[in-house]
């Protein structure tokens, strides 16, 4: 058995501490499009430290030939964030896992992710699960709880092959030279479109807008020819297009989000997106809006309501982003003749349309954490579960049920995975969109402390965008919101 340092409480509550003084702070609330004067950047060399690296062994050990001690079945506990489709899907894949061997029994708690990131970060040590899902936002913050081992760790002693994984993938849950967490449901936002709405416009439902100039002339098109009443439906979701856009973008436009690359060499201290780039596509969809080619569904409350507006009766919009994790449920539904007016054959879906029309997303979506609970044979156990759950064929079902990405190439040959990209190339939309990325530190993703509350605050920028707000004045003051979260959150976290 290892002993579980005390210092690992307190960094957990430190993290808690900083969650909450970061809402109250929140609490108040060429070009491809040319707004006119040119905004101050920031640089992001301007602002680097040497690259700092964690040392291996400063951290907890992974000993994963502890489960072959054991005398009987382990138990051990996942807490995750998975629903509906979602929720049954990974339910049953762990159900295979338990009647397939009888070392380990893994009992499943499903919550939300907002709802597991709170109980975790307010549970004690001991109180916490075997392994935990965190979605792609919670990097740095879970890191800085000190109260996981990191799944490197566990490759390294085990000798796991990762050499068919995604290296994007892998690079989502890495930073200062850690593997940290291992990726599981992999996604990224992709374009839902109706094919109907295309053809009525006398557009070609099989070629989707890539760049932004294309996705406001087809939006255009449509709104024209009446085919809808929109072209596309936006939202301002923390957790969806209000907290993701300018991230995807920028990405897209191989621009770093906050400094320290990302904060993947050294730990972000500021934002960058308070410059020309960020005022450039704020305009654009605030144009979008007042010319009457989109329309905004609000935070998006429901998870699906800028979906729904595809689907709407009486104003439907033809076009939304939205997350590649939907797509099986979405088509589900659709099937099931719910909508009438719309069905699975007439969604279509593309790459996510940016600034330039180049490929490449962000990874969205979530990995898992082996929790250090100091009991060695436990850490065993959860490695061996999180085997299975990664492998080539649980990856394939996986995302042939979901429309997850998988985190391997390797899946991409297995069944049920195999035929479904055969019969419905929709699912390998996300994949490609992926592995387009550049290999840059840009296309990784921020890796930054406060990130949920930064979504939230960008969030609530977007919607006044949305509703008519000076884009430089409304993006200066989210700016300055989002690096006060960044320098109390590194305050309490030894940043």
């Amino acid at each position: 058995m290892r002993t579980v340092r005390n210092s690992r409480r307190t960094h957990g509550f430190a993290v808690l501490v900083a969650v909450g003084l970061l809402a109250a702070a929140c609490s108040d609330g060429g070009s491809i499009t040319d707004t006119g004067d040119t905004i101050t950047t920031t640089v992001p060399g301007d602002t680097m430290a040497p690259t700092t690296t964690v040392a291996a062994d400063t951290l907890p050990d992974c000993p994963t030939d502890a489960l072959a001690s054991a005398t009987g079945p382990v138990e051990i506990s996942f807490w995750h964030g998975m629903s509906s489709v979602l929720n049954d899907e990974l339910i049953k894949l762990t159900d295979l896992y338990n009647s397939s061997q009888t070392k380990v029994h893994v009992t499943l708690t499903g919550q939300t992710y907002e709802t597991t990131i709170d109980n975790y970060l307010q549970a004690s040590q001991s109180s916490r699960p075997d392994l935990v899902q965190m979605p792609e936002y919670m990097v740095q913050s879970l890191v800085d709880t000190h109260s996981t081992v990191p799944v490197g760790k566990c490759i390294a002693a085990s000798g796991f092959d990762t050499s068919s994984f995604l290296p994007t993938a892998l690079t989502a849950y890495s930073t200062q030279g850690v593997q940290w967490g291992m990726p599981f449901n992999l996604s990224n936002p992709v374009l839902y479109y109706s094919k109907k709405a295309f053809t009525a416009a006398g557009l070609d439902p099989n070629k989707p807008p890539q760049s932004l100039d294309e996705l406001r002339a087809d939006s255009q098109k449509i709104v024209d020819s009446g085919a809808a009443k929109y072209g596309l439906a936006l939202d301002s979701g923390f957790d969806s297009g209000g907290g993701w856009y300018v991230e995807q973008w920028f990405a897209k436009a191989q621009e770093f989000y906050v400094d320290g690359d990302n904060g993947r060499t050294n730990r972000a201290t500021q934002v960058l997106y308070n410059n020309q780039t960020g005022a450039d596509l704020l305009t654009f969809l605030q144009t979008m809006i007042n010319d009457g080619l989109a329309v905004s569904v609000g935070d998006n409350a429901g998870g699906q309501d800028d979906l729904l507006k595809l689907a709407d009766a009486k104003e439907p919009a033809a076009m939304s982003i939205h997350t590649s994790a939907a797509l099986g449920g979405a088509l589900s539904i659709l099937a099931s003749g719910t909508f009438p007016n719309l069905k699975d054959t007439d969604l279509g879906i593309g790459p996510m349309p940016g600034p330039d029309g180049k490929p490449g997303a962000l990874i969205g979506g979530a990995s898992l954490w082996p929790v250090d609970s100091g009991d060695d044979v436990k850490t065993a156990a959860t490695w061996d579960f999180i085997q299975f759950l990664v492998s080539a064929e649980q990856q394939s079902e996986w995302a042939s049920v979901t429309g997850y990405i998988p985190v391997r190439t390797d899946a991409l040959s297995v069944d049920p995975y195999k035929t479904k990209l055969a019969t419905d190339p929709r699912f390998s939309v996300a994949y490609d969109q992926l592995k387009a990325s550049p290999d840059a530190l840009t296309s990784a993703g921020p890796v930054v402390g406060p990130l949920r509350e930064m979504r939230s605050v960008l969030a609530q920028a977007i919607a006044k965008v949305f509703g008519g707000a000076d884009v430089k004045a409304t993006l200066a003051d989210a700016s300055a919101q989002a690096n006060q979260l960044i320098t109390n959150y590194n305050q309490l976290n030894g940043g």
